[in-house]
């Protein structure tokens, strides 16, 4: 190589290494803030904001940090229930959110700010009742948003003589009776808007 040349690259050479030192940003790992976790929101996830708790439910109460006071209890049948610190405490009759925000009015005695979440795990106070053609006559025991067909499935289905066209349910509305038809092949097929949710009291007679 030519020294003219020779000079020329040493004279450029250290302003380019220069240049690709600031050009390049520095490696490592972004910082990324922690999430921090949300608290529960009191009453979610029940069995229905409008449920009213009733005696033989199971209900998991929660109280945001506070592992001691938190748990999974059987609403006794005088309609109470026994909780850390507060003792006995009226549950049947209110629903799940009321309930919430009882504990935690209760709670504030002893624990600052208490976020307190109820939800309903398992329903045994209320019932449906089949009658007819299914395999299983009588009572059933609700679950949360039973349905039409989780009824007649929990009753054993259908029988071979059954009249899945002239099935309805009987509904107590404000002390009236209430027959409701029942669409039973269009539910089958999928259809939500004919495979009623069910409520505590209904009758589905089959034919």
């Amino acid at each position: 190589m030519k020294p003219e040349r020779l000079l020329i690259l040493a004279f450029f050479l250290p302003s380019l290494i220069g240049y690709s030192q600031h050009a390049e940003p520095a490696a490592g790992p972004a910082q990324v803030a922690a999430p921090v976790p949300a608290a529960p929101n009191p009453g979610a996830g029940t069995a229905s904001s409008s449920y009213v708790i009733g005696p033989s439910d199971v209900l998991t109460v929660t109280v945001w940090k506070e592992p001691t006071l938190s748990g999974e209890i059987l609403v006794r049948p005088d309609g109470m229930i026994t909780l850390p610190l507060l003792g006995d405490v009226q549950a049947s009759g209110l629903t799940p959110l009321q309930l919430a925000d009882q504990i935690a009015a209760k709670l504030k005695k002893y624990v600052q700010d208490p976020n307190v979440s109820v939800v309903v795990g398992q329903i045994h106070s209320k019932v449906v009742y089949l009658l007819g053609e299914v395999g299983k006559k009588g009572p059933v025991e609700m679950t949360s948003g039973m349905t039409l067909l989780d009824a007649i499935a929990a009753a054993g289905g259908l029988t071979d003589y059954a009249n899945a066209k002239k099935i309805y349910i009987l509904r107590d509305e404000a002390g009236k009776h209430e027959r409701i038809p029942v669409h039973y092949k269009e539910a089958l097929k999928g259809n939500s808007e004919f495979n009623l949710i069910l409520e505590p009291g209904d009758t589905i007679v089959v034919p």
